[in-house]
């Protein structure tokens, strides 16, 4: 690559934190090869974009992205269109089909070889091959050096690769590959590099981070890392997405209670309470132990807020069925719902299932179970009224210039903000604060005490579907 004029690439990142992951990893190690970030598409030789492949609707966004760059390309035939990320890995050779205009489809073990792929496209004689997508069960490799997309406080850190649960809704194991744990000391080693770099909150990511382990020697190894992560000074908040209620022992339980810097926040889709349903879904957990591991969660660690899914419309849901979801959803008080219609997805045993639900229908049963949980949570936040709380400060409302931020209790980027005044603290700042107002399923807040000041991130607020800065990485 010549150094005077190095390549330009412009990113946009979809879908999930994984995802999100992934594309920081792209980007520091190619920037590490001396490409240049450009915050423009205008600005860039090359045009990527790092798609998600889960659900019909993610996958239409994906197309949208990828044919707004093919646009872009029309009006600078010189400029490159490069595909990755799980759409690409999912349907490789019909992408390179349907849109001839893709210079590169990149699989995610194909990820090293990032920088000589995008290099290779913009040479004078180049290679005539357009599709280098491999095996989707690649090592789960470390993923240090990243080039983070998200405020320096705040990151994610993926402990694992893939999935063998079930499912017979999930299209995941078809692309993201077979279960995978990544090492202990990689994930460490991430740990100290993102706390080097100003992060104090972690969220841990994975597709069923309960299984962390059981691929290395036949155990779950979950509460070994939470310890070995506790340790990492500099951490605030250790926070657990994406677990599995089948596998989440009593020892998981206990070491969430137990490890200061784990906090009680808990993200664990259920999918559905009815047992029928249940089974028809492929989850190995029904209503009686569902139930069980809730109350023990409740009665064993203090202050807990749990978040979970359910899928509704699943094929053969009766209205029975699915009004005793809504009952559960009213009797457990859960702090944080997700509801999703289902979706037919190609290749998953649940495509081929009889007795599926109109689309109005499950629409409809959307609606209803998210205004049940919407006064749920209502209540949850008048209950926390005069409460006392340490609000991580996120961004700068720009209509206001109050400060948005979030408790332990509010998850980054999908649970609600806590508002705190105007010059309160700055982003990356830890303020504590007294809650007192509500605002639907936001909250207000006051600040009580001296602020817990970190270096700002530069830049403040970094919008995480768009661009790392347009700056020459070393």
């Amino acid at each position: 690559m010549n150094s005077l004029n190095p390549i330009a690439i412009h990113l946009v990142s979809l879908g999930c934190p994984k995802n999100l992951v992934d594309s920081e990893v792209i980007l520091g190690r190619v920037g590490a090869e001396g490409f240049v970030i450009a915050q423009r598409p205008e600005d860039a030789d090359i045009l990527m974009v790092n798609t998600c492949g889960f659900i019909e609707s993610a996958k239409q966004e994906s197309i949208d992205a990828i044919l707004e760059l093919v646009r872009l390309k029309d009006s600078d035939p010189a400029k490159r269109v490069v595909v990755a990320g799980c759409l690409g890995q999912r349907y490789p050779e019909e992408l390179a089909s349907e849109i001839p205009e893709i210079d590169a489809i990149v699989g995610m073990s194909e990820y090293p070889r990032m920088g000589e792929i995008l290099g290779g496209l913009m040479q004078e004689v180049r290679d005539a091959r357009r599709v280098h997508v491999g095996d989707a069960n690649h090592p789960a490799w470390s993923e240090d050096s990243r080039l983070r997309l998200t405020p320096r406080h705040t990151a994610y850190l993926k402990i694992s690769e893939g999935c063998d649960n079930p499912c017979t809704f999930c299209s995941i194991p078809s692309f993201r590959g077979r279960f995978r744990s990544k090492s202990p000391e990689f994930i460490v080693k991430e740990a100290h590099e993102l706390v080097a770099n100003g992060t104090r909150e972690i969220n841990l990511i994975s597709q069923d981070l309960t299984s962390y382990g059981l691929d290395i020697d036949g155990e779950y190894l979950l509460p070994d890392i939470m310890e070995s992560l506790n340790e990492v000074d500099g951490i605030d908040w250790i926070r657990l997405l994406y677990t599995y209620p089948y596998k989440f022992s009593d020892e998981m339980i206990d070491a969430v209670a137990r490890l200061d810097r784990v906090i009680p926040y808990i993200d664990m889709p259920i999918q559905h309470i009815d047992n029928t349903m249940l089974k028809r879904m492929g989850r190995r957990l029904g209503e009686e132990g569902t139930r069980d591991l809730f109350s023990r969660m409740r009665e064993r660690i203090p202050s807990l807020v749990l978040r979970t899914t359910f899928i509704v419309g699943f094929p053969g849901e009766t209205k029975e069925q699915f009004e005793k979801l809504v009952d559960f959803v009213q009797e457990t008080g859960l702090e944080r719902v997700g509801v999703f219609p289902w979706s037919a997805e190609e290749g998953t045993p649940a495509e081929k299932l009889p007795d599926r639900v109109p689309e109005q229908e499950q629409q409809r049963r959307v609606e209803e179970l998210m205004l049940v949980q919407q006064e749920v949570a209502f209540s949850w936040n008048r209950s926390r009224l005069g409460s006392e709380v340490d609000v991580l400060i996120d961004s700068v409302c720009q209509e206001t210039g109050s400060l948005l931020g979030r408790s332990y209790a509010e998850a980054p980027e999908i649970d609600s903000t806590i508002r705190i005044p105007a010059g309160s603290g700055q982003v990356g700042e830890m303020v504590p604060c007294r809650i007192t107002e509500t605002d639907d399923y936001d909250l207000i807040a006051e600040v009580t005490g001296n602020l817990q000041s970190i270096e700002q991130a530069e830049g403040g607020e970094v919008d995480p579907r768009i661009t790392a800065e347009g700056k020459r990485l070393a």
